[in-house]
């Protein structure tokens, strides 16, 4: 059962002040923040993947969208912590080394947190050993890699390497995506999946952690 419809609406329209508020009048209302995660938001998010998906929605609107969701996160992330509630699926997300270009990373990490998954997000100009780094650390699920430029995707086989390097590489399923990306070049360095754009990533997490359960 749908705990916010005010809040639904305001992620599906891209609404970030709306959905803040809607997220406060939720819980005050006595909504439990992870019910309004898992029965409000993730729900919202599957939505406007499917719009993307038709073609209804384009990037612009995933990103509005994503920014209303990461909005309502911030005020319900702290009282999850409070609480002692985690997230089931921690993911790992960066723009792999030397790449700048951060707006697909961001709407992927948008649209794994508004699917329920913890998303730590390394930003930009990531180097293998920082993903190394933060895999022994963190002890993620899924490690996603993005690269805009043709030139900096060999840092996506560097980092596989790495994780192999470290004893970690079997501890994760690592998926790559970006403009020049390939399901082909996934193959040849060893990743375990490819997307071309955010909803279908959200996708192959989903059917990568089933598949491993």
């Amino acid at each position: 059962m749908m705990q916010s419809k005010d809040l639904y609406e305001a992620i599906l329209n891209g609404n970030a002040k709306k959905a803040l508020t809607a997220t406060e009048a939720a819980l005050a209302a006595g909504v439990a923040p992870m019910d309004l995660i898992q029965e409000t938001m993730v729900p919202a998010m599957d939505e406007v993947g499917r719009l993307f998906e038709s073609e209804e929605y384009f990037v612009p609107e995933l990103l509005l969208a994503g920014r209303a969701m990461k909005g309502a996160l911030g005020i319900l992330k702290p009282l999850l912590t409070a609480s002692g509630q985690k997230m089931a699926v921690r993911v790992i997300i960066g723009t792999v080394k030397g790449d700048l270009h951060d707006i697909g990373k961001n709407i992927v990490a948008s649209m794994l947190e508004g699917s329920g998954f913890e998303v730590i997000d390394l930003g930009t100009d990531v180097s293998p050993e920082s993903f190394v780094a933060a895999v022994e650390e963190r002890k993620p699920h899924i490690v996603c890699m993005s690269a805009l430029l043709t030139v900096t995707m060999p840092a996506m086989r560097l980092t596989i390497d790495a994780l192999k390097a470290a004893g970690l590489r079997t501890q994760v399923k690592v998926l790559i995506g970006g403009a020049p990306v390939t399901m082909q070049y996934a193959q040849e360095i060893g990743a375990d999946g490819y997307s071309e754009n955010a909803n279908a990533a959200v996708g192959l997490v989903k059917s990568l952690l089933a598949s491993a359960a």
